[in-house]
């Protein structure tokens, strides 16, 4: 008797792996690596999981987040992009160096996925290697810095250069972190906002396409001045005479500044 359960058990066992074998095979995925994905779009059908922001429907594997689908493993995941920034060839951005390589650093640019910026990708390095620790006396752990992107696709993670004129690590001002849908907003109709934003607080300011906006002005007030008129842009940019209002606000401020 329990020698012909065994054999069941065997028996079962062994068209359990035939019959997951022949599931794997019937796998379809319909989202490719970093597709960008809407709730309730279908990104595969078959025995994968369903990890982070996806649902299983029977057979089937939803979104159930608006962001970019990725695999790991056998689990299907959602990278979730509500407010973040998703990378474009030719943007200008100011991220944060995470981490040191051998041959470059990580750098987070607010993006799902981290930046490389490769030795290669640095003015004046050409024809020298450097080591770990002289790659950090030219960029540490927490600089922020200035770059471009210069690669960005679904099978690669973000590259970066730093190589343009005026790109680099940046050794003064002040940040503002803004949703990077406002960018344009803090731009203007051909440059009239961000014009006016120089010429009252007296700062240069530099947008990043990826909302890390850079204030850099003679004294620690115009620089503080200039910060509040970008988050005011930023949640007012749905309003009308908005570029008369922040400027009426800066005109204030600067009293005596």
């Amino acid at each position: 008797m329990n020698l012909h359960i065994l054999r069941n058990q065997h028996l079962y066992v062994a068209v359990f792996v035939v019959q997951a074998k022949f599931e794997l095979d019937q796998l379809t995925v319909h989202a490719e690596k970093k597709q960008l994905v809407a709730p309730g779009e279908l990104l595969a059908e078959g025995p994968y999981f369903a990890g982070e922001n996806t649902y299983r429907d029977g057979s089937k594997i939803y979104s159930a987040r608006v962001g970019l689908a990725d695999v790991i493993g056998n689990k299907l995941i959602v990278v979730p992009i509500k407010g973040a920034y998703i990378p474009r060839i030719d943007d200008i951005v100011i991220g944060r160096v995470t981490d040191i390589g051998m041959s470059g650093w990580q750098v987070d640019i607010c993006a799902p996925y981290p930046a490389m910026l490769p030795q290669s990708e640095t003015p004046m390095q050409h024809g020298r290697e450097m080591g770990r620790r002289d790659l950090g006396h030219l960029f540490g752990v927490g600089d922020l810095v200035l770059a471009q992107v210069i690669a960005f696709d679904r099978t690669r993670d973000p590259l970066l250069t730093t190589k343009g004129r005026g790109l680099g690590k940046v050794t003064s001002g002040r940040v503002a972190r803004i949703s990077p849908a406002k960018i344009p907003r803090i731009i203007g109709k051909q440059g009239s906002m961000i014009t006016m934003l120089k010429n009252e607080t007296l700062t240069d300011i530099v947008p990043g396409q990826n909302g890390i906006v850079l204030a850099i002005g003679k004294n620690p007030d115009q620089e503080r001045i200039a910060v509040e008129a970008l988050y005011m842009i930023e949640r007012e940019a749905h309003t009308s005479g908005l570029t008369d209002r922040v400027r009426a606000m800066i005109l204030e401020k600067m009293k005596g500044k």
